[in-house]
């Protein structure tokens, strides 16, 4: 890691990755755009992180995301579901109820 940090992959220009944040739905995608984008215009990343509303470390996982992934790094991954609070016996209880 150099003097700059991470180097971000410019694929995309800054003005595309900012029209494209604009356009988001994810509102969590969005902010991750706006900071790389801010970033790569030059901007400090620790500033582009404050004005997207995430730390630094965040900002830094959304650009390794984003250098190998692309823009689909940037949406959030499909959680899994919550383990159910009723063990094996409690669920044949209440499904014989």
């Amino acid at each position: 890691m150099g003097a700059r940090g991470l180097p971000i992959r410019d694929d995309i220009e800054p003005e595309a990755l900012s029209r494209i944040a604009r356009r988001e739905s994810d509102r969590r995608a969005s902010a991750r755009l706006f900071a790389i984008a801010n970033a790569l215009e030059g901007m400090s990343r620790a500033e582009a992180a404050r004005l997207a509303g995430m730390e630094r470390q965040a900002l830094r996982d959304a650009v390794v995301r984003y250098n190998a992934e692309g823009l689909a790094g940037l949406r959030d991954r499909p959680r899994p579901p919550r383990p159910g609070k009723l063990d094996e016996a409690e669920l044949r209880t209440l499904s014989a109820l």
